[in-house]
């Protein structure tokens, strides 16, 4: 399975966007979009207009942090190529089911986020409908936090259960961690700061895929 650099536009100078982007553009795998609704979480992002935006080539995962992402999720699938949302805004796994057909209805490739209080167990019941999982190894919402490795082992959980899509992982990704978590069975690999907050984006990369081999 091929290992994958997705850069989080989240930690990106919003004020120049598309330049960040185009900086990054022809050395990741894909972009990341967080959006965020002050509700599911604490923080604010961006809407559709400013992903209509958005100019790149490369693939687009949207993680929609918002309480209602089947109702939202049609405004973000005209521009992405695969949505993330989280399975535990749904009572049991029929709605669940059913908000994944109508994502996945858009065209677009459908996965579920995992937040670190979360287990996986939200997940398994529904595995074989969904393309990809999200494994969030910091709390969700803001950038620049402290990787928590203890959600590693449900990447491992996955893995073993026969889950053969991908799995991401977002939060506190850097040289270090990455490492123990593509031994763990994850394949992208969402960084945010350690791409964005350095000044050289191209040797930023090359030093996380180094650190992949």
């Amino acid at each position: 399975m091929k290992l994958k650099i997705s850069p989080s536009i989240l930690s990106a100078d919003f004020g120049k966007l598309n330049q960040e982007i185009q900086d990054v553009g022809g050395y990741a795998d894909s972009l990341h979009i967080d959006v965020m609704d002050g509700h599911f979480v604490g923080n604010i992002s961006y809407g559709s207009v400013v992903v209509k935006g958005i100019k790149t080539k490369l693939p687009m995962d949207c993680h929609l942090m918002i309480e209602e992402p089947v109702r939202y999720a049609k405004d973000f699938s005209k521009y992405v190529d695969r949505i993330f949302f989280h399975a535990e805004l749904f009572r049991n796994k029929g709605e669940l089911l059913k908000a994944i057909k109508k994502i996945r209805a858009m065209k677009v490739k459908v996965g579920l986020a995992v937040n670190p209080d979360k287990p996986v167990s939200l997940v398994l019941p529904v595995m074989k409908e969904i393309d990809a999982v999200l494994i969030m190894s910091v709390y969700a919402g803001f950038g620049g936090q402290k990787f928590i490795p203890e959600v590693l082992k449900k990447a491992r959980l996955l893995r073993e259960k026969g889950f053969a899509g991908d799995i991401l992982i977002d939060g506190g990704i850097n040289e270090t961690t990455i490492k123990a978590a593509k031994k763990s069975g994850v394949n992208v690999f969402v960084a945010g700061s350690s791409i964005f907050g350095k000044k050289d984006r191209k040797k930023a990369i090359h030093e996380l895929r180094e650190a992949l081999k």
